[in-house]
């Protein structure tokens, strides 16, 4: 036995201990269930399973081979943007009824003549994907039910079982095979591309950027998945076993194994290893009988450099999870996704934001894994926007896990700070001091992974670097962690501080510092001077700087101070409102952003103090003017603007903007996967999730990170058809607690703190 099996074996002790409490609940709580019937096929939007490790996405029949991903597993083709490179398909399962003159299960195209009484659920609780149905063969039928799962107690494995109950007497066939994927044609060379030059090739190559619904996500001719390249693959016909490993092409390698379990007193009539340079399979002929059930498990170990990394360890691994038996290896499941349920948001009266809850949550769990520090892109493990990392991840994403899943969320503070010499680097080349970090990160190497026809955005949206700095702050102030912040965040919050202080420049006639030559994040407005959402964010990570000097002891540059102090906010005349921009900056004819990106002052993170009679100006300003029809049509900006309509007091307006989220069109059916916006069809848009989930944690219940504690920076507000909300178990400078939000007998919202003992 290796010693990472072993370890592995030892890890899952603390989590055998939760098996008693079980997820029962979710057998019963509709909350946790999303389903898909047959008239849900023709508008599928695909599921998706993951472990922070590694993702696969769903297929109708459950048996199909699908992508999959592993966190930090890029292709570096020259010429190319880094990519995630797409590991074989571990997920197919196929099925033939008979012999000659039957259809195999997998190239079939669904129907409802073919595939009967047709259902498959996401059960969010235990995070495992069933599928059933009945497989109708010329005159065969065939009961079939598939569970899938990526294993969040030993996250190296997945599994699927395939149970079939015949009709009929005879000989079957079954295959469990690993798709080699090819390269995928064409490659463009991105990083050297404008934006026309790319429109031109992608047409040329009769591709288009527009997504083709249902589940086609708009820039599929560009973000297609990366390569790897097998090197080796081999298979055991007695030991129903497989292995290969690869490397990603230019990048690390990565290794997987599979291990078959048949059913248990069944002896095959014969095994059969196909291996060629697309498929390596175990093709296996089993008799059944009438009426008797019939239970095949593929269980799959997976690994890359630096986190396992070779075949026979995963073969080994493989073996041992099939000695263990499935059933085992789902109740670890279950309980490992039982101990992350423990943090919860529960909305008592609105059974829909409920479900929506639990499946954001879903899919941000579902996609990080504490004690890594691998960066993740806006969707995921998957190939939107390239798999890079964008601010997304440190204003979004970030602060909805910090309360309720610290250790998670520390995954992405580790990455900008093991990331940090990059952007040191990258500020050097643009002649600054300090780091300087991409627009697109790269989630292995922290590299400016921007392609070509957006590299305005790479070198002048740079807001980026105050995000990054703001959550290293936040990340200090929800622990108090001084040993974290003296090693890991100090380093860099100081170093975004030189940034900013050698990119702000003194302006002697106003007697103030600008900032110029920017790209707003309202990225139609380019090269401009003083984008105020930028400009604040600089002042406070400055600030932030500043504070965490005095926390470890260091002697900060005295020019942070007086940058932060001096830095022009535009302001309207007489105050009454912010502008969007510096004066001299003419807002385009026909702008949707109202008052340009104004909505952005109010995110949680960025956490402004304002007067009562600014904070409405603000509002009545640059949101108010924007119908709720129109905003709903992007998730991104849903916690601002629920955020902005709580802290004027409206409740109303925060409760109308929260539920235009579920009539705007980003959550998909039947699996709720959020997308950027209703119409592009990008898949699993974390950034959106991220939004949904502050909503409630910070919006409606006014709740701040700040330095006295988690404060109520306002009166928290209700949705009126809510009876109330509980934020169940957070975690806050050590300790655990609950946050009631109720109703008094007056109609007035209360909030009440719960500490556990």
């Amino acid at each position: 036995m290796t010693a990472r099996i072993a370890n592995a074996r030892r890890a899952l002790w603390p989590v055998l201990l939760l098996l008693a409490a079980g997820a029962a609940a979710a057998e019963t709580d509709p909350s946790f269930l999303l389903r898909a019937g047959a008239a849900d096929l023709p508008s599928y939007f695909p599921a998706y399973l993951a472990n922070g490790y590694f993702s696969t996405l769903s297929t109708p029949r459950g048996t199909d081979a699908t992508r999959s991903y592993m966190a930090g597993l890029m292709d570096y083709t020259a010429g190319d943007m880094s990519r995630p490179a797409s590991i074989p398909a571990w997920t197919e399962i196929d099925f033939n009824p008979g012999t000659a003159g039957h259809d195999w299960l997998n190239r079939v195209t669904m129907s409802e003549r073919r595939f009967r009484d047709y259902h498959q659920t996401l059960d969010l609780h235990d995070a495992t994907l069933t599928s059933s149905y009945r497989y109708a063969d010329h005159g065969r039928d065939t009961a079939v039910e598939v569970t899938t799962l990526v294993s969040a107690a030993s996250p190296h494995l997945a599994a699927s079982r395939f149970k079939i109950t015949p009709d009929y007497d005879g000989v079957v066939q079954l295959s469990f095979a690993l798709t080699l994927w090819a390269e995928h044609v064409p490659r463009f060379p991105l990083a050297h591309m404008s934006g026309p030059e790319m429109e031109e090739a992608v047409a040329a190559y009769g591709l288009s950027l527009k997504p083709l619904p249902p589940s086609t996500p708009d820039r599929e001719a560009i973000w297609y998945p990366g390569y790897v390249q097998v090197h080796t693959s081999e298979g055991d016909s007695k030991a129903l076993t497989l292995w290969l490993d690869g490397q990603a092409e230019q990048g690390q390698s990565m290794a997987m194994a599979v291990a078959v379990a048949l059913p248990e007193g069944v002896q095959p009539d014969s095994v059969t290893l196909h291996r060629d340079r697309f498929r390596l399979a175990l093709d296996v002929n089993i008799k059944v009988e009438r009426g008797h059930s019939y239970s095949f498990t593929k269980y799959v170990a997976v690994s890359r450099d630096g986190w396992g990394g070779r075949a026979s360890d995963d073969l080994a691994l493989a073996r041992e999870a099939r000695e263990r038996g499935f059933e085992r290896l789902l109740s670890e499941q279950r309980a490992a996704w039982e101990a992350l349920w423990q943090s919860d948001i529960l909305i008592d009266g609105d059974p829909r934001a409920q479900q929506a809850v639990h499946s954001e949550l879903y899919y941000l769990l579902a996609s990080t894994a504490p004690g890594s520090s691998w960066g993740l892109g806006p969707c995921g493990l998957t190939t939107c926007y390239t798999g890079h990392a964008f601010w997304d991840s440190d204003t979004w994403m970030f602060p909805a896990l910090l309360l309720m899943n610290p250790a998670r969320a520390r995954s992405f503070v580790d990455f900008r700070e093991r990331t940090l010499e990059a952007a040191r680097q990258r500020a050097h080349q643009h002649g600054l001091d300090g780091a300087m970090y991409p627009w697109e990160s790269d989630p292995e190497n922290g590299s400016d992974q921007t392609p070509h026809s957006a590299v305005v955005l790479s070198d002048t949206e740079i807001h980026v670097n105050a995000d990054v700095a703001i959550a290293q702050w936040q990340y200090y102030e929800a622990s108090r962690d001084r040993d974290w912040l003296k090693a890991h965040g100090w380093p860099v919050l100081r170093e975004v501080a030189k940034f900013w202080a050698s990119r702000a420049t003194w302006n002697a006639e106003a007697r103030r510092y600008d900032i110029a030559h920017l790209t707003s994040v309202a990225e139609s407005y380019n090269d401009i001077v003083n984008d105020t959402f930028t400009n604040l964010s600089a002042v406070r990570a400055l600030r932030s700087a500043l504070a965490a000097a005095r926390v470890v002891g260091e002697r900060p540059d005295p020019l942070w101070e007086k940058v932060a102090s001096r830095l022009y906010i535009p302001m309207a005349p007489g105050g009454q409102h912010h502008l969007a921009f510096d004066p001299s900056v003419a807002l385009h004819a026909g702008s949707d952003f109202g008052g340009g990106p104004l909505s952005l002052l109010f995110l949680p993170s960025l956490d402004l103090e304002m007067q009562a009679e600014l904070r409405r100006g603000d509002y009545d300003y640059a949101i108010r003017p924007t119908s709720v029809a129109r905003a709903s049509g992007g998730s991104m900006n849903l916690v601002a603007r629920v955020t902005a309509a709580a802290e004027v007091g409206s409740g109303a307006d925060a409760a109308a903007w929260f539920a235009g989220n579920f009539t705007g069109g980003t959550l998909k059916p039947p699996f709720n996967v959020r997308t950027e916006s209703a119409d592009n069809n990008v898949g699993y848009f974390l950034t959106g999730s991220g939004g949904y989930i502050q909503s409630l944690l910070y919006g409606f219940t006014g709740l701040r990170i700040r330095d006295p504690g988690l404060v109520a920076a306002y009166p928290p507000v209700l949705p009126e058809s809510w009876k109330s909300l509980t934020l169940r178990n957070l975690t806050f400078r050590g300790q655990r607690l609950d946050i009631h939000l109720t109703r008094d007998a007056g109609g007035a919202v209360r909030l009440t703190r719960e500490v556990h003992k």
